[in-house]
């Protein structure tokens, strides 16, 4: 039975879950734009790193406990540190054989070869993992309710969603630490702005490359594995759909603008979750894409781009 606070209850816990949902798609997006703003292209495989990621977490997690790791939190650290490290393996391998072999051709070589890397990937784990849904287990259960009127109205959250709100402030503060204030986030920024001065002020700009290649897919990763704790299952397919929206989200933040990366992705994630639940599930995805033409029309360098200028 429906009450007068019903919608905005409903208001609510689609807001909730669009933050939710913008968080993951602000972490996989953060890999576009790093990639575009150091090299001026787009990894099409990032998608299937974030993936790979969900079978590597799962499967680590499964061998952990098989070597006698009772404690979760500890089982979860080792899986989480080595599910990064070997993404991150997997995003230098990418950069090596898709990228630096064709980073003096045409725009057009490079993107072909990430198209053809991620169908390479997608099928690798398609005949290595199969194409039926993989099942991951409930480890933290519980539910944050906050009533309103009544007990039988009320928001609420998963501890595995908060955990997922968490990480992502997590992981955005130690990327802007890493960005603004370290000597690798300088290359970078060298690098971005001009590869060959970079190149002349002595920044090995190849090995730059490859370590932003890296940290997109750890970035990445860390979505996978927060997706996996929280809808508890996966397949070969996920990769494209999450990197279809995450570069989206990318290009309605502002491409090349780690900030817009993730702010693409919590507008996206909040339109899709509001329509879903307040219009119709169908059509919001349709909703979604046509807010993005609606922002590129009037704006067409994203919420937080700027305009390329023109080196002379």
């Amino acid at each position: 039975m429906f009450t007068i606070g019903d919608p905005l209850i409903i208001l609510a816990q689609q807001l909730i879950n669009g933050l939710i949902l913008g968080s993951i798609y602000g972490l996989i997006a953060i890999g576009y734009t790093m990639v575009y703003g150091i090299i001026g292209m787009i990894n099409f495989a990032h998608g299937e790193i974030y993936m790979i990621s969900s079978y590597l977490f799962a499967i680590f997690l499964a061998l952990v406990g098989l070597f006698g790791v009772s404690s979760v939190p500890v089982a979860l650290l080792i899986t989480l540190v080595v599910t990064l490290v070997i993404t991150g393996l997997y995003g230098f391998s990418v950069e090596r054989i898709a990228y630096r072999p064709l980073r003096g051709s045409s725009r057009l070589a490079p993107l072909i070869s990430a198209i053809g890397m991620s169908l390479v990937l997608q099928n690798f784990v398609l005949l290595s993992q199969g194409a039926n849904t993989q099942i991951f287990p409930s480890i933290y259960e519980g539910v944050l309710r906050w009533s309103m009127g009544s007990k039988d109205n009320f928001v609420q959250i998963t501890y595995i969603q908060a955990m997922i709100i968490g990480v992502t402030v997590v992981s955005m503060i130690a990327l802007n630490i890493l960005i603004n204030h370290t000597p690798l986030g300088r290359a970078c920024r060298a690098t971005q702005q001009d590869r060959t001065m970079a190149n002349l002020m002595g920044i090995n700009t190849d090995r730059v490359i490859s370590l932003t290649f890296v940290i997109g897919a750890a970035m990445a990763a860390v979505a996978g594995m927060l997706i996996t704790f929280n809808f508890k299952s996966f397949d070969f397919f996920i990769g494209f759909v999450a990197g279809i929206k995450a570069f989206t989200a990318a290009v309605l933040g502002g491409i090349g603008s780690i900030p817009g990366a993730m702010l693409g992705g919590i507008i996206l994630g909040l339109a899709e979750s509001l329509f879903a639940g307040l219009v119709n599930t169908d059509y919001k995805d349709v909703f979604a894409f046509g807010l993005l033409v609606t922002v590129l029309v009037f704006r067409p360098t994203g919420i937080l781009g700027q305009p390329e200028v023109e080196k002379i």
